[in-house]
C-alpha cells in the first residue's frame, strides 16, 4: 500500500510525512497534568494489566485529528509508530489504518487486516482495542469466515480475547449477533475484568437491537456470569428486571 506524495495546494507534490514530523506534532499537544492522570487511569502501574504503557497526554479527538493529516504516512511510519512505547503513537498508527481499511481497495484491506492481526502485541490497551477492532476485525469478516475470532478468544492474550468479542460490534450493527452470543459463552468464564467488562457491552449492545435475544442468553449463563459481565449487560434494563437478575430471581 504505497502512498503517493500528496499534492499541495499549490499542485506541486508535497513530502509524504516523516516519523520525526509525526511524533513533533505529537509533542505540540503533549500535556504532562493529563499523561499522568492517563497513566493512572490506564493502569500503567507494576503488576497492572497497562504495566509500563507511557502516555504524553493528548486528547483522542487530537488524535483523530493527526490521523487525518497523516493520512498520507508510509508503511515504514506507521509501523514505528506501532511499535512505539508510547501510548498515542499507538493509537495514531491504528486510527491510520482505520482510515486505510476503510477507504481502501480489496487489497488494501486484506493488508490492514493482516498488519492488525500481525500487531496484536503492540494493541495493548483496552482504548486501543475497542476504537480500532470493529473498523477492521470486524469489518473485515463479516462476510467471511470467523474462525479467527474464535482462535483470538481462546489465546492467552488478554488484549486478543478482548478484540474478538470488540470487532463483533461491527456485526451487531448490521442486526447479526449469533457469533457475539457464541462468543460470549466462549468467553463467560474468562478471569480477566476487561474481559467482563467487554462481554456486557456487546450484551448490551444485542440487546439494544434484539432484547429477546440478549435475554434468551441470560436466562441461560445469567447466574454463572461474572458479576460485572451481568452488570453491563443489563444496564439499561428497567430497575425492577435489573433487581431480580442481581438477585438471581428470573
Amino acid at each position: 500500500m504505497k502512498r503517493d506524495p500528496l499534492p499541495s495546494r499549490r499542485g506541486e507534490a508535497r513530502p509524504a510525512p516523516t516519523i520525526e514530523g509525526v511524533r513533533s506534532a505529537l509533542a505540540k499537544l503533549a500535556d504532562k497534568s493529563r499523561a499522568k492522570l492517563l497513566q493512572g487511569f490506564f493502569k500503567t502501574g507494576p503488576g497492572e494489566y497497562g504495566e509500563g504503557d507511557r502516555f504524553i497526554g493528548i486528547k483522542v479527538p487530537d488524535v483523530r485529528k493527526l490521523a487525518k493529516e497523516f493520512a498520507a504516512a508510509s508503511e515504514a511510519v506507521v509501523e514505528g509508530l506501532l511499535k512505539s512505547p508510547v501510548h498515542e503513537e499507538r493509537l495514531l498508527a491504528l486510527l491510520i489504518l482505520v482510515d486505510r481499511y476503510r477507504r481502501g481497495s480489496e487489497e488494501d484491506k486484506g493488508l490492514v487486516y493482516a498488519q492488525y492481526l500481525g500487531s496484536t502485541r503492540h494493541i495493548n490497551n483496552w482504548d486501543l482495542v475497542d476504537l480500532t477492532a470493529g473498523y477492521i476485525v470486524g469489518e473485515h469478516l463479516f462476510d467471511r469466515d470467523k474462525t479467527a475470532l474464535y482462535d483470538l478468544a481462546r489465546s492467552k492474550s488478554l488484549w486478543e480475547r478482548r478484540i474478538s468479542i470488540i470487532a463483533t460490534s461491527a456485526f451487531i450493527k448490521r442486526g447479526e449477533y449469533a457469533h457475539t452470543l457464541r462468543l460470549a459463552e466462549v468467553l463467560r468464564d474468562d478471569e480477566e475484568d476487561l474481559i467482563h467488562k467487554a462481554v456486557g457491552w456487546m450484551l448490551r449492545e444485542v440487546g439494544k437491537k434484539d432484547l429477546s435475544a440478549e435475554e434468551a442468553f441470560l436466562k441461560r449463563h445469567y447466574k454463572k456470569m461474572p458479576r460485572t459481565m451481568l452488570r453491563y449487560s443489563i444496564e439499561r434494563f428497567p430497575e425492577a428486571k435489573r433487581q431480580r437478575y442481581l438477585k438471581g430471581k428470573i
